[in-house]
C-alpha cells in the first residue's frame, strides 16, 4: 500500500485525483462529523446547561424552530466569555496559526506553502472553534473544517512528495470539500473550492479532484448526520413574476452595501485588537463577554444563527419589531467582528449568509403589502440574499448559488439570484472578506511562470538537462558522500538506488552528524523532481516553491540529468528568440531586429513608450545583463541593453543605427 502510495504523483491525472481525491474525502467528511460531535457536545454543556438557553435550530439539524428563554441571563455573558477564553488559550497557547476564520490561511496555503499546515492546528482549530460556537460566540462552522481537510491534504503533499502544482491542488480539494461537506452541499463546495482562491479567477485544475473530494465527504458525512438540506426542502412561493426582478436588483445593492461593511468592519477589529495592549489569549475572553451582553438584547447574535434564519424562512418572524430585523445584519456584523477578529477561533462563511438573509428578510417586511408582485412569503427574498451578501464578498458567485440550492433544495431562485449577485458584486468592488486571495491566476505564485513566461512550456527539461557533476550511491556512508560533496564542491547530489532508480537528494547540510547512516537513509525523499517530458515552467515552479536552485530530471524514476535556474533562463531566451523568427518570418513584411543600445543612443533613459521607434515598429524584449525583460510602455531602456524588435521592412537598418547610437546627422 505504501509503495502504491508513493508512485501515485506519477500516475495521469485523472486515475491520481480520483484516489487522491477520495482519500481528502473522507478526510473531509470524518472531520466534519468530528467537528460536529465536538460542537454539539460543546453547545449542550456550555450554552443550554450552564447558559440555560436553547437557541433554534434548522431543519437539517434538529427542527427546533422555538427559541427558548433566557433562564439565567447573568449567565450568558459569561458562558460566552469563558468560550473565548478557552479558544484564546488553545490559539495561542499552542498554536497562533489557528487564529481567525481557517479558510484564509488554507487559501494563503495554497498559494505560498501548501506543505506548510501542521497537524497540530486542525486539531487546535477543532476544539477552539467548538468552544467558541458552543459558548454562544458568534461564528461559521466551514473555517474549522476547511482547515481540518486542507490540513490532510498538506500532509498528504508533504507524506507522498508530490510536486508543487499538485500540492496547490490537494489543499484547495481540501477547502471545497469541508465546506461542502458541513453544508451538505458537494456541488457548490467542490465548485468553491476551486472559485475562492482568487477575486475574479479561479482554479480549473482543482475542479475535478474537488468534485471528488466534496461527494466522498457529504456521502460520509450524511451517512452519520443525515442528507436532508439545512433548511429543509423549500416549498414556498419562487420566482413567479417580472417585476420582482427589479425587487432582486435591489435586495444586490443592499445585500453589497452589508457585505462590504461586513469585511471592512470584520478587518477594522482585528487591526483594532492589534493596538489593544495586554495578552492575546486574554482578548476573546473580552470579546465574549460583549457578544454575550449582545446576545441578552439580539438573540440572533448567539452562535450560527442557522435556527433564526430557517425561522424567518418559516414565517417571517411576525412577531419581531421591523427596526429589530432591520437591525440584525448589523448585529450579526458586529458580534462575529468581536468573536472572530478578537482572536477566536470559527468561520466567517456562516454568519456571512445569516446577514445575507436577514437583509432579504428586512427588504420583504418593508415592501411587502405596499409593492406590488412582491412574493407572499419571505424565503425566497432570504435565499436571495444568502446569495449575494456572501457571493459577493467572497467573490464566488457561482459557488454560493450553487451551494444555497442545495441547502435549501430549490433551483428555482437561481435567475434571479444572478441579477442581486451581479449587482451586489459591483457594490463590493475590490472589498474581499478572504484577505488572501489574489485577484487572478496571474498574481500566483504557483502560475506566474506560465503567465509571466509563456514560452517556457514549449521547452521540456530533456532538452536542456545536464549531466551531474556527482551522483551517489544509496548505500555509501554519510561520511563518504560528505566527503564526495566536499571534493566536488556542489552543496547536493542526486541518490540513486543498486537498480537505478532515484532515492532522493543527499544535501550537504543533511551529512553532519549522522554516523555510519547510508546515504540512501539521509536523502530528503521530498525533494522536487521534474518528469523528462514536462517543460521548464514546471521546473522552475518546483525550484520557485522549494527554495532550490536545480532539480533532478526524471524518467520513469530513474535519473536522466539535472536542470538549474540558469539552464531554465536559456532556455526561455532560446524559446523565445525562435518564437520571435517564426513570427517574422510569417509576416512576411515585417523584419526582426537584434541590436544592443549605445551610450549614445537616443533611446538610452527613455521608456519604450518615449523611445524614437520607426512608424510600425514595436519592441518584443529586453535582455539586461541576461535577464530577459517584457517590454511595457513605461518599461526604461539603458545603455547595454540587447533590444529585439519587429519593424516593417525597409527600416530595420535605421532602427539598427539608432540602438547603437551611429544616428545621421
Amino acid at each position: 500500500m505504501t509503495e502504491l502510495l508513493a508512485r501515485l504523483k506519477d500516475w495521469s491525472y485523472l486515475r491520481k485525483w480520483l484516489v487522491l481525491g477520495a482519500l481528502i474525502g473522507v478526510v473531509a467528511g470524518l472531520g466534519a462529523i468530528a467537528f460536529i460531535f465536538a460542537l454539539d457536545g460543546a453547545s449542550k454543556l456550555l450554552l443550554e446547561t450552564i447558559g440555560g438557553y436553547k437557541p433554534p435550530l434548522p431543519v437539517g439539524e434538529g427542527n427546533r424552530l422555538a427559541a427558548g428563554s433566557f433562564a439565567r441571563p447573568w449567565a450568558i455573558p459569561l458562558v460566552v466569555g469563558f468560550g473565548g477564553l478557552v479558544s484564546g488559550i488553545l490559539v495561542f497557547g499552542f498554536a497562533p496559526e489557528a487564529e481567525g476564520h481557517g479558510t484564509d490561511a488554507a487559501i494563503d496555503a495554497v498559494h505560498h506553502n501548501p506543505r506548510g499546515i501542521r497537524v497540530r492546528v486542525t486539531l487546535i482549530k477543532l476544539f477552539a472553534s467548538a468552544a467558541t460556537i458552543g459558548s454562544g460566540g458568534s461564528a461559521g462552522r466551514e473555517g474549522p473544517t476547511a482547515q481540518i481537510s486542507a490540513g490532510f491534504g498538506s500532509f498528504l503533499a508533504r507524506r507522498l512528495a508530490l510536486s508543487p502544482e499538485d500540492s496547490r491542488i490537494a489543499v484547495a480539494v481540501g477547502i471545497g470539500s469541508g465546506i461542502g461537506a458541513i453544508f451538505r452541499a458537494p456541488l457548490g463546495g467542490a465548485v468553491l473550492g476551486a472559485e475562492i482562491l482568487y477575486r475574479d479567477d479561479l482554479e480549473p485544475e482543482a475542479l475535478f479532484p474537488s468534485l471528488v473530494a466534496s461527494i466522498v465527504g457529504f456521502s460520509i458525512f450524511g451517512a452519520v448526520e443525515g442528507f436532508d438540506p439545512i433548511f429543509g426542502t423549500l416549498r414556498t412561493p419562487q420566482f413567479d413574476h417580472p417585476v420582482q426582478l427589479f425587487y432582486y436588483a435591489l435586495l444586490g445593492i443592499a445585500a453589497g452595501l452589508l457585505g462590504r461593511l461586513y469585511a471592512r468592519g470584520f478587518y477594522g477589529t482585528v487591526a483594532l485588537r492589534h493596538k489593544f495592549p495586554g495578552p492575546d489569549m486574554l482578548k476573546p475572553a473580552v470579546a465574549g463577554v460583549l457578544v454575550g451582553l449582545i446576545g441578552l438584547a439580539f438573540p440572533a447574535a448567539l452562535g450560527t444563527g442557522y435556527g433564526w434564519l430557517q425561522r424567518g424562512i418559516h414565517d417571517g418572524l411576525p412577531n419581531t419589531a421591523l427596526w429589530v430585523i432591520l437591525a440584525l445584519p448589523l448585529v450579526k456584523i458586529l458580534a462575529t467582528s468581536l468573536s472572530i477578529g478578537s482572536g477566536g477561533s470559527g468561520g466567517i462563511f456562516g454568519p456571512g449568509m445569516v446577514i445575507g438573509g436577514f437583509v432579504g428578510l428586512g427588504l420583504w417586511r418593508v415592501l411587502h403589502g405596499v409593492a406590488p408582485g412582491m412574493p407572499d412569503a419571505p424565503a425566497p427574498f432570504m435565499v436571495v440574499g444568502m446569495i449575494a451578501c456572501f457571493g459577493s464578498i467572497a467573490h464566488a458567485p457561482l459557488g454560493l448559488m450553487l451551494m444555497v440550492a442545495e441547502m435549501t433544495g430549490s433551483l428555482a431562485l437561481l435567475p434571479p439570484a444572478m441579477i442581486a449577485i451581479g449587482l451586489a458584486t459591483l457594490v463590493v468592488g475590490d472589498d474581499t472578506i478572504y484577505e488572501s486571495q489574489l485577484r487572478s491566476r496571474a498574481d500566483s505564485p504557483a502560475h506566474r511562470a506560465a503567465f509571466g513566461l509563456p514560452l517556457l512550456s514549449a521547452v521540456l527539461a530533456s532538452d536542456l538537462m545536464t549531466k551531474p557533476r556527482l551522483v551517489l550511491s544509496a548505500d555509501v556512508s554519510v561520511a563518504e558522500a560528505r566527503d564526495r560533496l566536499d571534493a566536488s564542491d556542489v552543496p547536493g547530489a542526486p541518490v540513486v538506488g543498486a537498480d537505478g532508480e532515484f532515492v532522493g537528494v543527499l544535501l550537504a547540510d543533511g551529512t553532519q552528524a549522522r554516523g555510519d547512516v547510508t546515504a540512501g537513509a539521509a536523502a530528503d525523499r521530498s525533494y522536487p523532481t521534474v518528469p523528462s517530458d514536462r517543460g521548464l515552467d514546471f521546473a522552475l515552479d518546483a525550484m520557485v516553491s522549494a527554495g532550490v536552485g536545480w532539480v533532478p530530471v526524471l524518467n520513469d524514476n530513474r535519473l536522466a540529468g539535472i536542470v538549474a535556474m540558469n539552464e531554465v533562463i536559456a532556455g526561455y531566451q532560446q524559446a523565445l528568440r525562435r518564437s520571435l523568427r517564426l513570427l517574422a518570418d510569417v509576416s512576411g513584411s515585417s523584419v526582426l531586429v537584434e541590436a544592443t543600445v549605445g551610450e549614445t543612443s537616443s533611446f538610452a533613459g527613455t521608456t519604450v513608450a518615449d523611445a524614437p521607434w520607426p512608424p510600425g515598429s514595436f519592441a518584443l524584449s529586453i535582455d539586461r545583463r541576461s535577464q530577459l525583460i517584457a517590454p511595457r510602455p513605461q518599461t526604461d531602456i539603458q545603455s547595454g541593453d540587447v533590444v529585439v524588435a519587429v519593424v516593417p521592412a525597409g527600416v530595420e537598418a535605421e532602427l539598427r543605427r539608432r540602438l547603437n547610437g551611429h544616428e545621421m546627422p
